[in-house]
């Protein structure tokens, strides 16, 4: 960040979950030889980053996120020797390499945790959050974890209970200490010096825990009650800051922070460059405009008006900062599930979702699949969900009465498993190319149809439209620098948006609905000269016109010189 190369605003960053990427030992694992074997097909895509979900020594209780050793590799996923191998041939093709890394909490078995739950008489008695009951014995106060229960956990040998946001074997750290500090920023210049180019900082804004630890009031019921006193806590720039100072200043590198319950004038804050913090967040605001009254669980469908209103807010609200654009990632569904049209317009509601996200202003985050066109997973059976968080919310859903049809719909919209499933490579065999053996979760059965290989021999694949995005994205400044203006805002069916600097524009316009559509383009926006980039229907005729009719889904991108 010290050197103002600023390359992380022309990178597309593609996120990788090593676990079912591919699998080049057949133990039904996804690894890091795996990744290294298809680093020419991401190459061919056209990404420049990497970002790899969390690859470090783990009882794997929430798939990573709870780290025994920062040192240490997960073996499961390779050695450091192949690690090491995966950055020099990475580099080699111009590519760089971001690691996932959770330093709001670790592992109940990481060596820090084991110390400091004997006593209190030793050096990581304090390095997390430990409280005394209250008089009756029960927990300090009220706050519930993310994955359901009492977010505290008592502790025995210290007559004590510690705090744990997420599952009760990921102890939250105590950032109010100094060498509690020290000890994590030590092991970010340890990773930084062997040659990763970045972090992605998992639920960075979590670090700072108001010191009063406050009761959530009655009403906040939701998992996520804690967030009264954790979410962008009093020193949580402070810390950062310092993070910076000490260890992100001293190389190029890119820093995205994962921040929950965060606003756009907090993630000003975050991202502003003078404040000397992160390069860009991730924020929430367009993951909860499907969400019910169970919250994310839900088969609610979002209204093309939040889309609208959420994006653009944070396009034009954060001039200061930069955004990190994303549809999906390890913790969401696929997009074309939840935000396109997954049966019989799925190859162009994922063109058009595409084509949306990639030509706003930000980095654009590619999670593995999409650019097939991967959707959401038509498990058989409840049983077959592995992941912690949907586990808990089907006991849920249960004590609470719901029938099994609901509970089945809910967690195939919106389960986190829907992202995990293995990348299928081939159209051929059992496991469709990931892996020779059974993988640690079930293969889709819409592999045979959407797969790698497929996409590859068909140049009007999702996989070749995407490619075409990423090429018009290096190609054109306006991509990059251009302002963001909504066009349209009342319109019900289409998404519209200028992007313009004092040389180019862009005119963007998707349509999101199932039927053809007559859309009439505003005197403001018409303009003589402007070509067509970019569509995904093969159009006879590329002029733009006072009146569009739109296919379903139909996305177009238009480009005009001043």
């Amino acid at each position: 960040m010290s050197k103002q190369q600023d390359w992380w605003k022309e990178s597309i960053v593609y996120q990788i979950y090593p676990k079912s990427f591919k699998d080049s030992n057949n133990d039904g694992i996804g690894d890091i030889r795996g990744i290294i074997q298809k680093l020419e097909y991401l190459k061919y895509l056209g990404i420049n980053v990497i970002w790899l979900n969390p690859i470090f020594e783990s009882p794997m209780v929430d798939n990573g996120y709870d780290i025994s050793n920062y040192y240490k590799m997960n073996l499961d996923f390779g050695t450091k020797d192949e690690l090491k191998l995966l950055v020099k041939e990475a580099h080699n093709k111009g590519i760089k390499i971001i690691l996932d890394l959770p330093v709001n909490h670790t592992s109940n078995q990481h060596k820090w945790f084991i110390e400091s739950a004997k006593n209190e008489d030793n050096k990581y008695s304090d390095y997390y959050i430990w409280k005394s009951p209250k008089k009756d014995g029960s927990e300090p106060n009220n706050w519930i974890s993310s994955f359901g229960g009492s977010a505290w956990e008592y502790n025995s040998n210290r007559n004590k209970y510690y705090l744990h946001c997420f599952a009760k074997e990921q102890p939250d750290l105590n950032w109010e200490n100094p060498n509690l500090r020290k000890d994590i920023y030590k092991m970010m210049r340890y990773w930084l010096d062997f040659g990763i180019d970045g972090f992605r900082l998992d639920v960075i804004s979590l670090l700072s825990k108001r010191q009063d630890f406050p009761d959530s009031p009655p009403q906040n019921k939701d998992t996520k009650n804690y967030y009264i006193g954790v979410s962008n806590g009093p020193r949580i720039h402070e810390f950062i800051q310092e993070m910076n100072d000490l260890v992100f200043s001293k190389y190029d590198v890119m820093i995205v922070g994962e921040t929950p319950n965060t606003t756009l004038e907090q993630a000003i804050l975050y991202t502003s460059p003078k404040r000397k913090e992160m390069n860009m967040v991730f924020q929430f605001d367009h993951m909860h405009i499907d969400y019910g009254e169970l919250g994310k669980f839900s088969n609610v469908r979002f209204k093309l008006s939040d889309l609208k209103k959420v994006m653009t807010k944070w396009q034009n609200g954060l001039e200061e900062g930069w955004n990190a654009l994303y549809w999906s990632n390890h913790d969401q569904p696929r997009a074309v599930t939840r935000f396109g049209d997954d049966k019989l317009y799925r190859k162009e509601s994922a063109k058009m979702l595409g084509t949306l996200l990639h030509m706003m202003k930000g980095t654009p985050f590619i999670f593995q699949g999409e650019e097939l066109g991967m959707k959401n997973v038509p498990f058989l059976f409840l049983e077959y969900y592995q992941d912690i968080e949907t586990r808990g919310e089907i006991e849920k859903l249960k004590s609470m009465g719901f029938d099994l049809s609901f509970i089945e719909k809910v967690c195939y919209l919106k389960s986190r498993d829907n992202a995990r499933t293995p990348i299928p490579w081939t159209n051929k065999g059992a496991y469709n190319g990931f892996s020779n053996t059974q993988p640690w979760i079930r293969v889709s059965p819409d592999n045979i149809e959407i797969n790698v290989e497929n996409e590859l021999r068909d140049k009007q694949s999702v996989f070749f439209y995407y490619r075409e995005l990423i090429r018009i994205r290096k190609k054109y400044d306006v991509v990059i620098n251009g302002k963001y203006r909504l066009v349209d805002a009342d319109d019900s069916d289409v998404f519209a948006y200028i992007r313009e600097t004092d040389k180019e524009e862009l005119l963007v316009i998707c349509s999101f609905s199932d039927s053809r559509i007559n859309y009439v383009i505003s005197k403001e926006v018409m303009k003589d000269n402007f070509e067509l980039l970019l569509s995904n229907y093969a159009r006879r005729n590329s002029q733009l016109k006072e009146n569009m009719i739109l296919k379903p889904y139909e996305s177009l991108i238009y480009y005009r010189k001043k």
